[in-house]
């Protein structure tokens, strides 16, 4: 049985909101500044194993966990793996079903697409990194009596708190790439013990980028070609 939020049961009292305000020209400058920052963003995939303070690690799955959610279900799992053994186990999973992915199952056209930005399905990211991050959606809740919730737009809820995360880790100065393995879910999940309400959405290696990293040279899309002013 599937339950959702029942009158009368958890009726919360509303608050007054704290807001900022800037002045105009702070607000442009403070806008401009955040985009400057997030627009250095990049997926790297050369990290180094140097050590990252936990606390780091924390605050920026604190900040994700900010993010909205359908009636404030807050659906998302932030499992945090830094034991050698279980992040090469994971390797291991990974890189098995990602070589099935290259050679079977994505296609000539979307390997052909990848070719330029020199991926495939060897990840050392994943051994090196000093802390992999995984992010579950929580496709129901469990309350008690062990009735399942309703976790109302989960998925985009979670991917909202992706994108927090993202830019928390750019804000912290650590860099990650965005991982989505295709196929390895339910193998990770069993792996890290997860139940079986929650689905693997994203992997996250995160640590400071390798002294000789590099990335692909990439532009970005002019502000004309993704905004429409009405």
């Amino acid at each position: 049985m599937v339950i959702g939020w029942r009158v009368g049961e958890e009726e919360l009292a509303h608050v007054p909101y704290p807001a900022s305000r800037y002045p105009v020209e702070v607000m442009v400058q403070r806008s401009q500044d955040f985009y400057s920052l997030m627009n250095q963003r990049r997926s790297v995939r050369f990290l180094s194993p140097e050590p990252v303070p936990r606390q780091v690690i924390d605050n920026v799955i604190r900040t994700a966990g900010t993010a909205p959610s359908g009636a404030h279900t807050e659906p998302w799992t932030f499992v945090v793996v830094s034991d050698p053994e279980v992040k090469h186990q994971i390797r291991l999973v990974v890189e098995e079903e990602e070589e099935v992915n290259y050679r079977q199952r994505m296609g000539d056209k979307w390997v052909s697409d990848l070719q330029r930005l020199r991926t495939n399905w060897v990840k050392q990211y994943l051994d090196v990194a000093p802390y992999l991050v995984l992010i579950f959606k929580q496709t129901y809740g469990i309350v008690a009596g062990g009735q399942k919730r309703t976790h109302y737009y989960n998925e985009i809820s979670v991917s909202i708190s992706c994108g927090l995360l993202l830019a928390a880790l750019q804000n912290a100065g650590l860099v990650t790439v965005t991982t989505t393995p295709l196929n390895c879910g339910p193998q990770l999940r069993l792996l890290l013990g997860r139940p079986a309400n929650e689905k693997l959405l994203m992997l996250l290696p995160v640590g400071y980028p390798a002294p000789d990293a590099t990335v692909p040279d990439l532009t970005r899309k002019p502000l004309d070609d993704i905004v429409v002013h009405l």
